[in-house]
């Protein structure tokens, strides 16, 4: 390997990367060189689909070692010691308990059986989990908690180098924090290779010394300090659309006038309660959508906020009063009925994409729903492209799901969910793994269909969401529906600027 691109002793490091996915004719990279130095903390910056979570699992040897995708450098570093979190921590687990999944870790490590428990309840309590009982089922986890489970079995490794992708994407604030301290607390002499979008925290405690910013074709924009890096890449960074200090300033939730007296309510809920496995999981005394709402669902990780929208749905039995489009659905006819008729009036966004795909072309993905209700093939195929443009995914339209990233993987299931226009639309955490420029395209999208009427709920960690774009807020804690709407409900469309506007191609690629 060429020594001359590294300045001191790499910790991992490729060079002259040529890589792409089978089947498609652009490279994610074509020669690009990169290293990481011993115990640098360095930030990889970049839009949605640039390659980040991919250029990190070539620096941990995952590609090709694991996965078999088709590349060539002409040389390559891999930390002999590592860890690395991936994006869905679904992917992540091995075992079927939160204590035999860090146990396993640590049998791989030779630990003594009698300091096992110990060291597994200091890993829980670093990154803000705390069980009185850890033998539980992580599939009865929110996937927040599922994300901070992933980082303490990382941390368990204790390896010299750490590769964090996207480690606070589905945390809340305080759970974001609590994340960002835990690696703090044990980063010391370690090297850090983080991918993120949400950057506050990072920056505030100073964790990086060195952000690394990707532009959207695979290159190299610039490196550098942070200050001196969003300084000196101001220009590129709001081109492209990337998260950075300051962009969500000067955006204010417009004026709303009007109240809407005349229209009945979309969802009327009554001393409602949604089960899983027999036990009470979200409760709401009362709460009521009407057309044109936009309510943000907000609340701690594991609060019961994903509960509340798989009861609405009907995947989570239920019990309680449940009006939905003016037909009372709760008690009423099999279980199996009511989740067709909530089905046929509801647009429903997991908060794993992947649980919703069903093709394996993004196109046919779009306009499997479409075709599902009778939509002609080829009106399916002309709103289906149209999607394909409004969410960003233009060009990808015979790539298989999978192969998307994380971020256009959402932007994808909000697609197919979208493209219906069913009267209620309920989107779990569709702005997580997404640059600024797509959420902003996302809210956007939701402000057209609140203009016809759609009801949106959307649950979501981003404060700013909240306050700049939903029309009310539902509060959820310890399982608990609080705080949803006592005051007008708000029918007029939004005037004003209220979304960020991005590159100018996704201001037009939005207006439906």
């Amino acid at each position: 390997m060429e020594s001359s691109i590294y300045t001191g002793e790499a910790a991992a490091a490729v060079q002259n990367l040529r890589l792409k996915f089978p089947g498609e004719c652009d490279f994610i990279f074509k020669d690009f060189s990169f290293s990481v130095e011993r115990g640098e903390k360095l930030l990889l910056l970049g839009p949605s689909g640039c390659g980040k979570s991919t250029l990190l699992q070539v620096l941990a040897g995952v590609i090709p070692g694991v996965v078999e995708v088709p590349m060539k450098c002409s040389g390559q570093i891999i930390p002999p010691s590592r860890g690395i979190l991936f994006q869905d921590p679904d992917t992540q687990f091995c075992m079927p308990y939160v204590d035999e999944e860090l146990a396993f870790v640590l049998e791989n490590r030779n630990v003594p059986r009698e300091e096992m428990l110990p060291r597994m309840r200091e890993a829980l309590r670093q990154v803000g989990l705390d069980f009185n009982e850890i033998h539980v089922l992580i599939d009865s986890l929110s996937q927040g908690m599922k994300q901070r489970l992933a980082l303490a079995s990382i941390l368990l490794l204790d390896p010299d180098v750490l590769l964090l992708d996207e480690p606070s994407a589905l945390l809340d604030p305080e759970g974001r924090r609590q994340i960002w301290q835990a690696v703090r607390q044990i980063a010391g002499q370690r090297t850090l290779i983080i991918v993120e979008h949400r950057i506050e925290e990072l920056l505030e405690l100073g964790l990086v010394d060195r952000v690394a910013l990707i532009g959207p074709s695979g290159q190299l924009l610039g490196q550098g300090a942070p200050a001196e890096l969003f300084s000196r890449c101001r220009k590129e960074i709001e081109a492209y659309g990337i998260w950075h200090p300051g962009v969500w300033e000067g955006r204010n939730r417009p004026e709303m006038t009007g109240r809407r007296t005349d229209a009945a309510p979309l969802i009327e809920l009554s001393e409602f309660q949604g089960f899983r496995q027999g036990k009470e999981v979200i409760r709401a005394e009362r709460a009521a959508l009407f057309p044109g709402d936009f309510v943000a669902v907000t609340g701690p990780n594991g609060a019961g906020k994903s509960s509340l929208l798989l009861s609405l749905i009907g995947l989570l039995p239920s019990k309680g009063e449940y009006t939905l489009c003016g037909q009372r659905i709760s008690g009423s006819g099999s279980r199996k009925r009511r989740v067709r008729f909530a089905a046929d009036r509801i647009g429903f966004v997991f908060q794993n994409p992947e649980f919703q795909f069903v093709e394996n072309e993004v196109i046919k993905e779009i306009a499997f729903s479409m075709i599902e209700a009778g939509v002609p093939a080829d009106e399916a195929c002309r709103r289906a492209e149209k999607a394909l443009y409004e969410f960003g995914l233009a060009g990808l339209g015979q790539r298989h799901p999978y192969q998307l990233s994380l971020g256009q993987k959402r932007r994808l299931s909000v697609a197919g969910a979208a493209v219906m226009d069913k009267p209620v639309l309920l989107l779990d955490e569709p702005t997580f793994g997404q640059d600024a420029v797509n959420t902003f395209a996302i809210l956007r999208f939701c402000q057209e269909l609140r203009r016809k009427g759609i009801a949106i709920i959307m649950v979501t960690h981003e404060e700013k969401i909240a306050e700049t774009a939903a029309t009310r807020r539902w509060e959820v804690r310890n399982g608990v529906l609080t705080d949803y709407g006592t005051g007008e409900y708000h029918a007029e469309p939004l005037t004003g600027a209220v979304i960020p506007e991005g590159r100018q191609e996704d201001a037009e690629r939005v207006t439906v």
